[in-house]
């Protein structure tokens, strides 16, 4: 990779103007949506089925309900910012040469805020109810 398709960007175009302040935004709503939609679905399967989202049927419904929620976010913010909505991926387009780096570190700021909020949410909204985590111990005989 050529070290001429890195650029730092300045502080006027990148950081302040309205487009890069729209796509932070938009970087923002679309991690929000993709962390409330994925880790609700945890949490409502889990209630639901009483800690059954460890077992193959709640590992299935919650890739589905990734998916679509990674669907819904990108969808949303494709046209505006990229539609990265996960650090690595502007990470990527920061070393491919396709954003800045004072837009890559407004997009990091902006979905990190997005998946703090979202579980913020979701504590709020559901009562503090959280998914069941387990470790994949496999017992080999």
């Amino acid at each position: 990779m050529p070290i001429r398709n890195i650029a730092i960007g300045g502080v006027q175009e990148e950081v302040t103007h309205p487009s890069a302040l729209r796509a932070a935004l938009a970087e923002f709503i679309s991690t929000l949506i993709f962390v409330f939609a994925g880790s609700g679905s945890g949490i409502a399967f889990n209630k639901l089925t009483d800690n059954g989202a460890t077992t193959p049927s709640g590992l299935v419904a919650a890739a589905l309900a990734h998916a679509f929620g990674l669907f819904v976010a990108v969808s949303v913010g494709a046209n505006i910012s990229g539609g990265h909505v996960n650090p690595a991926v502007t990470f990527g387009a920061f070393l491919g040469g396709n954003i800045t780096l004072l837009r890559g570190i407004l997009y990091w700021i902006a979905q990190l805020l997005g998946s703090v909020v979202a579980c913020f949410l979701l504590s709020f909204s559901t009562g503090g109810l959280v998914t069941s985590f387990t470790l994949c111990l496999t017992k080999w005989v």
